[in-house]
């Protein structure tokens, strides 16, 4: 594992070990459980990506470690079917409180004003928010390879699996990418093209990573798609899903600016 001592994603999963245990108290593992088989059906995430080309993952967030508000009106269910009506294949839904100010209803809320399947884009460091993620009404969870071990990862992994949740694992360089393709070619893989320790982007780590997988295998690039020339670029090397969000929750119609990106007719 990576040394995240120090990182933003240091502090985050610090924070996450202290929520765990707050969560734990107040809900058991029982109660989770009960309120995951009494969620609403999931959405098919993988299947919604693979069904389109581009296949794209629009993020709601109002806020970031790096950059603060990001978007002061923020409206999760507008935003869900402005991204509806524009094209997206799934939604990425912030639950982080502490870092990103979101919230867990936010997931409900979003899903019930569009038809897309929504991952719960948070920082699970236990099973327990996997089951959590269904009861939530989320269709996918995020794994980070980064702050997980081999174990954490084959665990998590195969609770999501049996809660009939897709999985995205986020990877950030080689080491990661080969833990990673440890784990069922069930899970989705994501590049996330955002140096842990300087925040930096490269949209060149999806290209480099790209190249060492089956061809037939999807990649999902993450950060920093921010112009329709960075997709035309992940385009030209067989890269056709994106997880995007801070390009859209800048502009005052994030519709609008999903178009513009992509390059469809915008939406009414």
């Amino acid at each position: 594992m990576v040394d995240i001592a120090n990182t933003i994603l240091g502090k985050i999963v610090d924070r996450k070990k202290e929520e765990f245990t707050a969560r734990l108290k107040q809900h058991s593992y029982k109660d989770v459980e009960e309120l995951a088989q009494a969620a609403t059906p999931v959405r098919g995430f993988a299947q919604a990506l693979l069904s389109k080309r581009p296949g794209v993952i629009a993020e709601i967030k109002k806020a970031s470690p790096s950059k603060g508000i990001i978007r002061e009106n923020f409206n999760p269910a507008e935003i869900a079917e402005q991204y509806e009506s524009a094209g997206a294949a799934c939604l990425s839904v912030l639950t982080d409180i502490d870092f990103f100010q979101g919230n867990d209803e936010n997931i409900a809320i979003a899903r019930s004003h569009c038809s897309l399947p929504a991952l719960r884009k948070d920082f699970l460091i236990d099973p327990y928010g996997v089951i959590e993620a269904r009861a939530l009404h989320a269709d996918c969870i995020l794994l980070i390879v980064a702050c997980l071990s081999d174990q954490q990862l084959e665990e998590m992994s195969k609770t999501a699996f049996e809660q009939n949740l897709d999985v995205l694992v986020e990877v950030h360089d080689e080491d990661e990418l080969e833990r990673a393709l440890q784990l069922s070619d069930r899970c989705l893989l994501g590049v996330n093209n955002r140096n842990l320790k300087t925040f930096d982007v490269n949209l060149h780590t999806s290209l480099r990573l790209k190249k060492l997988l089956d061809p037939s295998r999807l990649l999902v690039t993450e950060s920093g798609i921010a112009t329709p020339a960075d997709v035309a670029m992940m385009q030209e090397h067989d890269i056709h899903a994106f997880l995007v969000g801070e390009s859209f929750m800048k502009q005052p119609r994030p519709d609008h600016a999903f178009n513009e990106l992509f390059g469809m007719p915008k939406a009414i």
